[in-house]
């Protein structure tokens, strides 16, 4: 069996490639999809796909338009989705992520430090798994093949 993961979360850091890394280490058949990472072409997506737009806030609808079809059709082909609210950015497309996996139905895994409980038991408590570190994350992966 091979399952496809969603890595929803910030995309500043190298959060991603740490999963990717451990879960290949563990020789997992595991496919990850998840953002597009590359924050200009995110942010620019809308005019390169339709041509320059009138002010900053056509410029984001665009932008977010293309980068909702592409979160939504990932997502939803994927198996499991993990999310990481991280340290150091503001978490806005994370929770919304993460919200978006628990109505399509998606198992969560929900990565957050302690100090982000209270602020997130809500979504905690729908997530499938909360865990506090990515390698927690992986071993929970790896429980799914055992």
């Amino acid at each position: 069996m091979r399952l496809t993961v969603y890595l929803a979360g910030e995309i500043h850091t190298s959060w991603r490639e740490e999963v990717k890394q451990k879960a290949a280490a563990l020789k997992l058949p595991i496919d990850f999809v998840g953002p597009m990472e590359d924050h200009d072409r995110s942010d620019n997506i809308g005019e390169e796909i339709l041509g320059k737009q009138p002010n900053a806030i056509f410029k984001d609808a665009a932008a977010s338009n293309f980068n909702n079809l592409r979160t939504e059709l990932l997502m939803k082909k994927a198996d499991l989705v993990i999310a990481l609210f991280g340290e150091q950015y503001k978490q806005w497309n994370t929770a919304m992520d993460a919200s978006a996996a628990v109505a399509y139905g998606k198992p969560l895994i929900l990565i957050r430090s302690e100090q982000h409980h209270h602020p997130l038991k809500e979504l905690s408590r729908k997530a499938h798994a909360t865990v506090e570190n990515v390698d927690q994350a992986v071993k929970a992966l790896k429980y799914i093949f055992d």
